[in-house]
């Protein structure tokens, strides 16, 4: 792990690359051996950590950081076996780089496939979750990719804890320091000089608000895979197990508030609304959570329950507030999702069949579900082991990144002297 005290970018851009294709032409048994010794380091260094983590959590809470933001910054020894068990899964899935896709013989003998092929250099630009710089590098090593890390002013102590562990595991597996770079500099310069090294940088992955994201987006050279922020919907349909959809509204949007997988707006179908809105508003209420909702859930709902304007059904609340409101049937929530959606997730409740797959098929976002919770969401949840990011750029990744999306694939041609005609 680099952290130059007076970093040059463009030098250590240089590094990086130079680095890309040391590891990209590693052995995967080298790579392997890097991200298990990471896994090891980390439940090693645990109490090191925790005590680097304490130190951001402190400054940042001082500051007023809100408590969504603080609650990523946040680590504990459960979150951190969670990150080093993360490590693991991506260790143990089968190689990527060199596989052999779509092996087709032509009628006259030539010989066409696609190989799996890194992209090369990353650049992730990230905010106050210091978890990301252990999946970054893992999800990077695991595609043979290097990778540069500009992680936030919030998360410094922790992930120079974190990113000691990265060390460490490149040092046992002989792979070079520089195929994970910690920037240290933490002002918007930076990212601005850094995404502009289009020479040098392939791929950059911004994780954080939106106002970084978009900052990104608009001076960024290279590419850019981005999602904005996660508006995702829970849509109560009329053949909805009522008990199911309490259940569903209240994991999604009450077990962790401050992530992009969280419910920010509940849509019932008005078949519904006499029996679920009331329900919903009394336990909500229990559970401190606020309703934003309109003219018909707020008479179902009770006087509690605040207006909903125009700018709640585009909000990403990350906090114990969510929009409510009843749609006439499943053409109106899907009508909604497409006006004021974010790509991201979104989830049916229906004992329907039909209605279903209706709505897994037409609705247009990286991630729906039918009868479950929009917190599975994740790359580890969804069998990637970590997410590097989610995508809501309809590019060559959509949806839960992992280490299958930081590769490409080129042509490889096999002939005995064919010559076109």
């Amino acid at each position: 792990m680099t952290v130059p005290a007076d970093p040059d970018l463009r030098d250590l851009a240089r590094q990086a690359r130079a680095a890309a294709r040391v590891v990209a032409r590693a052995p995967a048994a080298s790579r392997r051996r890097a991200l298990d010794a990471i896994a090891a380091e980390l439940r090693a260094r645990t109490a090191t950590i925790l005590d680097a983590n304490g130190t951001d959590v402190a400054a940042a809470e001082q500051r007023g950081m809100a408590p969504a933001m603080i609650d990523r910054l946040r680590l504990d020894a459960g979150r951190v076996e969670a990150i080093a068990r993360a490590v693991e899964q991506i260790a143990a899935q089968p190689e990527l780089v060199g596989r052999i896709e779509r092996a087709e013989t032509r009628a006259d003998g030539l010989e066409l496939a696609r190989m799996r092929i890194p992209l090369g250099v990353i650049a992730i630009i990230y905010e106050a979750r210091p978890n990301v710089t252990v999946d970054a590098a893992a999800l990077c090593l695991k595609s043979g990719n290097a990778c540069l890390l500009r992680g936030g002013s919030e998360a410094f102590a922790s992930n120079q804890a974190l990113g000691a562990a990265v060390a460490a595991g490149l040092a046992a597996a002989g792979l070079p320091a520089a195929a994970v770079t910690m920037v240290p500099s933490t002002d918007r310069d930076a990212i601005r000089t850094l995404v502009q090294l289009d020479d040098l940088i392939d791929l950059c992955i911004p994780r954080g608000g939106e106002g970084l994201i978009r900052f990104v987006a608009e001076h960024a050279r290279v590419p850019v895979i981005k999602h904005y922020k996660g508006v995702c919907h829970l849509y109560v349909h009329a053949a909805a197990d009522l008990d199911m959809a309490l259940a569903l509204a209240e994991n999604g949007k009450v077990q962790r508030p401050g992530v992009c997988n969280a419910v920010e707006t509940i849509l019932v179908d008005r078949a519904a609304a006499a029996a679920f809105v009331p329900r919903l508003a009394a336990r909500f209420a229990e559970l401190g959570v606020e309703i934003r909702g309109d003219d018909e859930v707020r008479r179902l709902g009770g006087s509690a329950i605040v207006a909903a304007s125009d700018d709640d059904w585009a909000a990403e609340y990350l906090a114990l507030i969510v929009a409510v409101r009843v749609v006439d049937d499943l053409d109106a929530a899907i009508a909604h999702i497409e006006r004021w959606g974010s790509d991201h997730t979104e989830s049916i409740v229906t004992a329907d069949p039909a209605a279903a797959e209706r709505f897994l098929h037409e609705v247009g976002s990286s991630t729906v579900m039918h009868n479950a919770s929009t917190r599975f969401a994740d790359g580890g949840e969804l069998g990637l082991g970590a997410e590097i990011g989610i995508s809501t750029t309809r590019l060559h990744a959509y949806g839960p990144m992992g280490a299958e999306g930081l590769t490409t694939t080129k042509f490889v041609v096999r002939g005995s002297g064919h010559l076109r005609t």
